[in-house]
């Protein structure tokens, strides 16, 4: 490198390396550069912490969301009606808020995620309640502080002594958007999943050649809409059949458009369990009905699947939904 004689304020001389100009610009590129992302951090941090509400929505945003209290609402199945007794509730069984670790239900699913909600797990789901039942097994749910709520309610809409007292659609779309807007209105924070009710016609599909299963059906007038007659292939009884299995795919249309008006803090599980197969193997053998301990599991894990993903993240309406 080329070297040349610098003077200084000392009078005496002395050599350095020269420095070009272009050098020189690098420089102090380099130091305007950090200099401004020094104060682009220092804005940032004080957004963050002087921004008002704007500032803790950012914050809170990045905080998953965990509920401390849940409760189960619906009829047997999330009782956990004749999965460990005889024609008696199983609250440890159901797939909503059971506790027993052979389930897996949302409960515990939920509680591996935070230990707030350990002990508040509450069932308030009742044997052979419909849809009529919900808005009042709600209102228990809020006076409890429920802040996530599982409703799987329905069946017996459709199981019942004569095809024509089915509960019509519009009835029971109209009973369960009222039991969500009193969640709503009351507990405008929590969430609420609901799950679609099962296909009954699978249930005849899947029984109607066990001699076991036929006999509790008939002997106890299980479900007459779908299950009597079950070896019938007369026109008018598959005919019948399918008006059912209408009835309850309908009613899982009216879930899914009750939930998409609830907005983002609902979840309709998009069908899973009345789409998910299963066999005599997930029924209780004591009515050829109800779930069993692993009718339970399949269905805490087809549920909780769809709700992966949204029961982690934190509801953020649109200004215009507030």
């Amino acid at each position: 490198m080329a070297r040349r004689t610098v003077t200084v304020f000392t009078g005496r001389s002395v050599r350095r390396p020269a420095v070009g100009r272009a050098a020189v610009r690098s420089a102090a590129a380099r130091t305007t550069a950090r200099t401004a992302a020094a104060v682009l951090t220092a804005a940032a941090v004080l957004t963050a912490g002087w921004a008002g509400p704007a500032g803790a929505a950012a914050a809170e945003a990045a905080v998953p969301w965990r509920p401390t209290v849940m409760a189960a609402l619906g009829d047997s199945i999330s009782a956990g009606f004749n999965v460990c007794g005889w024609y008696v509730p199983c609250t440890s069984r159901s797939w909503a808020a059971g506790d027993h670790a052979g389930v897996r239900s949302h409960y515990l699913r939920l509680l591996a995620r935070d230990e707030a909600v350990e002990g508040h797990n509450l069932n308030l789901a009742v044997p052979g309640a419909t849809s009529a039942d919900l808005a009042g097994q709600m209102a228990r749910a809020v006076a409890r502080r429920a802040d996530y709520v599982t409703v799987l309610v329905g069946a017996q809409d459709a199981c019942v002594p004569e095809e024509r007292r089915m509960t019509p659609v519009a009835v029971y779309r109209a009973r369960v958007a009222a039991a969500l807007r009193l969640l709503k209105e009351r507990r405008p924070t929590a969430r609420v999943f609901l799950a679609s009710v099962p296909d009954l016609k699978r249930l005849w599909r899947v029984g109607k050649d066990n001699v076991a299963a036929r006999g509790f059906w008939a002997v106890g007038r299980i479900c007459p809409t779908m299950l009597a007659r079950p070896v019938s292939a007369a026109p008018a009884d598959r005919a019948r059949r399918d008006r059912v299995r209408a009835r309850v795919a309908a009613y899982n249309g009216a879930l899914a458009d009750v939930c998409a008006e609830y907005g983002r803090a609902c979840r309709f599980d998009g069908g899973a369990v009345f789409r998910r197969p299963f066999t005599l193997e997930h029924v209780s053998g004591w009515d050829f009905f109800h779930p069993n301990a692993a009718g339970q599991r399949l269905i805490a894990k087809v549920t909780f699947a769809a709700a992966r993903g949204w029961i982690d993240e934190p509801v953020r309406e649109p200004a215009g939904e507030r």
